[in-house]
């Protein structure tokens, strides 16, 4: 083989290798998006922009507790939620809240009954106030029924007061991190 076939040859393989190598770098890169769903384990969540806690409300009766659920969001990121229930093995799912406006702090209460039937709830934070019905969250905590560590109150104001404590203390970790 001449010099110019063999340089040739090592040219057309070297392109080859250079194309094969952006492509995988593409997927690496494309692999570290980070993810828009996380798993929300304990009465208080937070990441950057956004915090949850949840708290129960007891009424005179199981069928009057209320699960009650303190999302606290900057609104320059997340402008508006939607809450789903999902049953995890047959994956049917209700509107729990159909998109509200989220403008700093919201609380959603929910019947714990409700939690027997559609234990998965996906909090779906939105980065427009009124996204379409085809709009993917920027981001969804979901969490399988209610949290163990969820606490319960017989008086509303002090449920409030401690999804407030809550709220601040998770808040501060992310931002001690």
């Amino acid at each position: 083989m001449t010099a110019a076939v063999l340089s040739a040859r090592y040219l057309h393989v070297g392109a080859g290798l250079l194309s094969a190598l952006a492509i995988a770098s593409h997927g690496v890169c494309a692999q570290a998006v980070p993810p828009t769903e996380v798993h929300g384990s304990l009465d208080a969540f937070a990441a950057p922009s956004v915090a949850l806690a949840w708290g129960v409300l007891r009424g005179k009766d199981e069928a009057a507790t209320e699960v009650v659920v303190r999302i606290d969001a900057d609104p320059k990121t997340y402008r508006s939620l939607s809450v789903t229930g999902v049953d995890p093995f047959t994956k049917a799912s209700q509107a729990l809240l159909a998109v509200t406006p989220l403008e700093g702090t919201l609380r959603v209460r929910l019947p714990r009954a409700r939690f027997a039937e559609l234990p998965r709830t996906e909090w779906r934070l939105y980065a427009s106030p009124t996204p379409t019905a085809s709009a993917t969250a920027a981001l969804v905590v979901y969490y399988e029924s209610i949290p163990d560590t969820t606490p319960e109150f017989d008086v509303e104001a002090r449920l409030l007061t401690s999804l407030a404590q809550r709220i601040e203390r998770a808040q501060h970790d992310v931002k001690a991190k």
